[in-house]
Order: C-alpha cells, then structure tokens, then sequence
C-alpha cells in the first residue's frame, strides 16, 4: 500500500466545494446528520480531490485508503455496531455515498460494494459465526470483499446464471464464473450467487486462498478508473459449509442486496452531479471572453439554472425516500425511480458543465470528464437505464415487461 501511495502525485490546489443546498435540506437534517457529512466532507478534501484525478490517469486503485474508510466508518454505517458497522440510518449512509462520490464514483463504488453487497447479506442473511468472524474485518478495511452475481452471458438476466455448487458431503463443489466485478482483484473474500442441485439461488462465501478460486483484473477501462474490477473463476472450489448463507434464498436474496446499493447510487450521483455543477458555477463567472465573465450571457446562465433546478429535485426524491427507507417502507420500485433519475440526472448536467468550461472541460484540471466517465458505468451497473425503467413500468401496470 505504501509503494501505491508513492506512486500518486498529490495536487496542491484547495478543493473549495461547500456544498450545494438551494432549498436549505440542512434545515432537515438532524445536526447528528450534518456532523456525518461534514467530516466526510472533509475527509474527501484532505485524502481523494488531491489524487483522484492522477489516479484515474495512472488507473491506479489508491488501496491504501481502505483503512482510513474505516476510521471514518464509512464501512457497513448501517450495520450494528456490535459487528463493527455505525449502527446509523439511512439519511446517514446516503449523505456518506454523496460526499464520496463527489470525489469520485469509483472511490464511491469501492465503498458502497463493501456495505450494501457484502456486509449487509453477511449480516441479513448469515448467523452469527458468520457476522462475528468477517463483520469486524470488513467494517475496519482490512478485509476488502466483491459480490459475484453478473456472469458473462448473464446481466439483465441474472436468474439465467449457470455457476452452481454442489453438496459434496463435508463441504460444496464450486464451478463457473462473474464478471464487471467491482473489488474483485484485491478483494479478501467474495458473496457469490449460486444455484444449488435443484436449481436454487445461494449465497456462498468464498475466501481468496481457496484452491481453484481467482480473479482475473479486468483492464483497459475509460470508467471507474480509480477502482479495481474483474472477473470471479470458481475451478472445483471446495467451499466448507459452514460459508452458505441460510437467512434467505432464491433470487430475491440478491435483489434484496442491490435495493440497498442502488440507494446509496441515487444519493451518490448527486454528489457527482453537486461537483459538476460547482466547478461549472465557478469557472462561468472567472472564465472572460467578449470582455465579461461567460456567466453573463443567457445560455450559460440557462443550464446553470436547469443544473441547479434538477439537483434540488433529486435531493428531495431521495430525502424522501430515505425517511420510507427508515420506516421499512421503501419498494424496490421507488429505489429504481431514484436510483435512474439520479444517474441521468448526474451524467445530463456532466455534459452540459463540459460544454461550459469548453476545452478545458476534457483535461484533468477539472473533475467534468472524469465524472462524465464514471457515470457512464453508473448508469448501467445495478440495473440498467432502461431496466429500472421496467421495473417501473411492472409496478405501474402489473404486468412484468421482461419475462
């Protein structure tokens, strides 16, 4: 971790991102809640703005802040503090996603795949060995782990998966693969998806060290550069039994998962969209051509305004449904509303802030292309654009669009 922290050039230039409130949603918060985003605020001045931007140029994973993540407890906020976790509600695990992911979405990714798809079924579906023994680990940073459900011929579709175990007498036979797997090359230990010999989904952990188990890093990647991704390749793994996850099975188990990782990316890309949006403001009113500032003129002032508009919406969208969220109300139906309004939202207002800082808007001096880049993959990954539009749609209508 050391060498890797060698490697990064620190930028010398202050993040000055203050925040961006324009209906005063602070007044909602609890001050227990403000106090949480405050420090990860700025925890992401002081340790991801100074390096994001070389590490997604170097496509280097800065692993060395996995530990300072968990000082921070930014790991499992709502898990009990029992088992390491914050023991926070969920306004709290959002407003955390939203200031990481306004230094960065894969940093953001990193984060949120540790707690919504990996300590969170450890501890809704495991028993307490299970919770007691990776738990802890998990919460601190020093364990990292990945979620193994997208298969190479399986996406949309992850009921058609084919990796399978089987029931060996003392321990599980496992064989197949995923891919797109955020963590995996570094990750400690993985929550893999698999059908049993009836053809039922289970949860299975599968610790690195286990003979016939690799992941293979996926490379040459334009998103997410800073976070590590690849594949998961299960040969004949012996997996003891005492790893399956019993507390729930069937798909439903992992949909279950992605509910709680798909609202962490509705309150995330606000932040994406908060750090466009600011560096747009700024740039419109120190920028000087035809002898005053391009934020004088009309256009600019127009997407300024429709930025900060849409930015303002999405933060009540998913205020709101973090209070239903608290109150065990929250349909994954209303995640996926927000969840794809919030992405697009993020990624419209990513293209119009490039616009506006003109050539400048593709360089590293600025986080717009950047962004712009890892949207690109947040609006696909946990369900696509289009599929949370089905989603939808079947709770409209009652009738399901892709069976």
């Amino acid at each position: 971790m050391l060498q890797i922290e060698e490697e990064i050039v620190r930028k010398t230039q202050a993040d000055a991102f203050e925040g961006t409130d324009f209906y005063d949603l602070n007044d909602l918060l609890t001050e227990e809640h403000r106090m949480i985003r405050d420090a990860v605020r700025e925890f992401v001045k002081k340790e991801i703005s100074p390096i994001i931007e070389d590490c997604c140029q170097k496509n280097i994973f800065p692993s060395y802040l996995l530990p300072k993540f968990g000082d921070l407890g930014a790991f499992g906020p709502t898990i009990p503090q029992e088992y390491g976790g914050g023991g926070l509600d969920y306004i709290s695990y959002g407003l955390i996603m939203q200031e990481i992911e306004r230094g960065d979405s894969g940093m953001r990714s990193t984060v949120s795949v540790q707690s919504s798809l990996v300590m969170y079924p450890i501890y809704a579906f495991g028993n307490e060995a299970q919770r007691h023994k990776y738990l802890p680990g998990l919460a601190s940073g020093k364990l990292l782990g990945c979620f193994g459900l997208t298969e190479p011929d399986f996406g949309s579709n992850p009921s058609g998966m084919v990796t399978n175990y089987k029931d060996m007498g003392d321990h599980y036979l496992l064989n197949g693969a995923k891919m797109w797997i955020s963590n995996s090359p570094q990750a400690d230990l993985a929550v893999v998806w698999a059908k049993n010999e009836a053809g039922r989904i289970h949860g299975l952990i599968v610790e690195r060290g286990m003979e016939g188990f690799s992941t293979p890093e996926t490379h040459n990647k334009w998103s997410l550069r800073a976070s590590c991704t690849g594949e998961l390749v299960f040969d004949n793994v012996k997996v003891p039994k005492e790893n399956l996850l019993t507390g729930k099975t069937g798909l439903g188990a992992p949909m279950q998962c992605l509910d709680s990782a798909r609202f962490g990316i509705a309150w995330g890309a606000i932040g994406a969209a908060m750090d466009c949006y600011e560096s747009a403001r700024r740039y419109s009113i120190e920028r000087i051509q035809f002898d005053k500032p391009i934020g004088s003129f009309q256009l600019i002032q127009k997407k300024l305004s429709e930025m900060l508009t849409e930015i303002t919406k999405a933060q009540f969208l998913t205020y709101r449904l973090s209070q239903l969220k608290n109150e065990g109300r929250a349909t994954t139906a209303m995640i996926s509303m927000a969840k794809r309004n919030n992405v697009d939202m993020a990624l419209q207002i990513a293209r119009e802030a490039r616009q506006i800082h003109g050539g400048m808007g593709i360089t590293g001096e600025y986080p717009i292309m950047r962004h712009m880049m890892n949207l690109e993959s947040v609006i696909t990954y946990e369900g696509t654009h289009d599929i949370h539009l089905l989603i939808l749609g079947a709770e409209i209508t009652g009738i399901p669009a892709f069976k």
